[in-house]
């Protein structure tokens, strides 16, 4: 069933979170034509990383069927299944759209692109949930929910991401070590948040105990996940800061001026 309100709540909070860390870009802003690129790879990531899923949880499936445990299960999915093969090609793709770009010139390019490659991944999966439900109510619900939780998530994912490979960027003397970070730092943090939000859910209705406690801890992992987030935005600006005035700088030296 398609109704324009449904597909506006699906698609405008990667659009709103897209254009919150563009505004946070505070010096030399990122070209518009860029931002949609990154958008559009993001969007290509969806294809390959769905691939990838299904073929891993066919290989859980085969090994272990119905063993594992809710435990195992839940960190398999969340770990393995979504946060590594969706953070994987997030990263793929952000080195494919931006790495040799003219346009990547300061440390916090890589978070306003990695963010808008991961706002990219959850706006068509947000999408295919939304509308995957079989009645309207199901389908708003669903849309919000994702709203206030999902798509800010990859947003985080992406912040880290992209914190991490500004860094690989910017300092090639510890760029593989940067490289890695920016893949493992938002699989560990994709996985944590998936695999909590799975057992808890799994566990409210059957063991109310264990089942809130795990809401807590989740709602508490969030919230630190913003906090962490925040930080690394902040240090960013201040290094692309840092960089804006010691090129402005050197130009005017250049052109015989002093400060």
């Amino acid at each position: 069933m398609f109704d324009w309100i449904v597909l506006l709540l699906a698609v405008l909070p990667a659009i709103l979170l897209v254009v919150y860390i563009y505004r946070k870009d505070k010096f030399e802003k990122e070209p518009f034509g860029m931002l949609l690129k990154a958008f559009f790879f993001g969007c290509l990531t969806t294809i390959p990383a769905s691939l990838l899923e299904g073929v891993l949880q066919t290989v859980y499936a085969a090994l272990l069927g119905n063993g594992g445990g809710l435990l195992g299960y839940s960190l398999y999915t969340g770990f393995v299944v979504a946060g590594f093969s969706e953070e994987l090609f997030k990263l793929l793709f952000l080195a494919w759209a931006v790495w040799r770009s003219r346009h990547f010139t300061e440390y916090f390019d890589g978070i306003v692109y990695a963010a808008s490659v991961s706002l990219g991944f959850a706006c068509v999966e947000n999408i295919l949930y939304v509308f995957g439900g079989t009645t309207y109510s199901e389908m708003i619900h669903t849309g919000i929910v994702r709203a206030v939780l999902s798509v800010p998530a990859h947003f985080l994912f992406g912040v880290t991401m992209g914190y991490f490979f500004s860094m690989a960027k910017f300092e090639p003397a510890k760029r593989g070590q940067n490289l890695r970070k920016a893949l493992f730092v938002p699989l560990a943090l994709h996985g944590t948040f998936d695999a909590l939000i799975f057992m808890y859910s799994e566990l409210l209705n059957d063991v109310p105990v264990v089942g809130v406690a795990l809401m807590v801890g989740f709602f508490a992992f969030d919230v630190w996940m913003w906090r962490f987030c925040v930080r690394k935005l902040r240090y960013m600006q201040m290094k692309s800061e840092v960089q804006y005035w010691e090129k402005n700088s050197f130009d005017e030296t250049e052109n015989g001026e002093t400060l």
